[in-house]
């Protein structure tokens, strides 16, 4: 039985230290796969589910100025743009900026249309409410990309985030 745990232990560190090496940079791509998909649908009229809500939130957060047939077609670049840099790692201070400018501006239809995105107002989501309220989800995968931008990491050893927990609170009280 012994055997049998100290295997488990060690395939589990090889496996802990895997995902510790390469989970941030599948979440980035596979985020960024995400928004590159869904911006060039928004190119192709009627092919995203989302072109209605999209274009009638831009023109009531710009008062109208900016109409349905300029507002799908710069939504769809900022989302193309979005995607392209998270999958290809590049200019990502920027890009995460944007998506989370992007995010902003997608979750005011909660707000904005509540009767659209609720079937009861706060807690049944419509179809519509419920993809917006998954892009909870999409606005945490891009803060954890951006902890990594300036290169931090996530780390698999325990013992090595003590010591580095224990060295930041070292440095902080010296600072004080």
């Amino acid at each position: 039985m012994e055997r049998a745990v100290q295997l488990f232990k060690a395939v589990d560190v090889k496996i802990t230290r895997w995902m510790a090496r390469y989970s941030v940079p599948i979440l980035r791509i596979g985020l960024g796969i995400v928004f590159l998909w869904f911006g060039v649908l928004k190119f192709f009229p009627n092919l995203s589910p989302a072109e209605d809500l999209a274009t009638r939130t831009i023109a009531t957060l710009t008062f109208g100025l900016v109409q349905p047939q300029l507002s799908l077609p710069l939504l769809a670049t900022l989302e193309t743009v979005i995607g392209l840099g998270l999958i290809t790692g590049k200019f990502m201070r920027v890009t995460l900026l944007l998506l989370l400018f992007q995010m902003l501006g997608t979750v005011t239809p909660l707000f904005l249309f509540p009767s659209e995105t609720f079937t009861h107002f706060p807690y049944a989501p419509t179809l519509e409410g419920q993809y917006i309220i998954k892009n909870i989800v999409l606005v945490a995968a891009g803060l954890v990309i951006g902890a990594t931008v300036r290169g931090g990491a996530v780390i698999a050893d325990p013992e090595a985030v003590k010591a580095a927990n224990k060295a930041i609170k070292l440095s902080e009280t010296a600072a004080d």
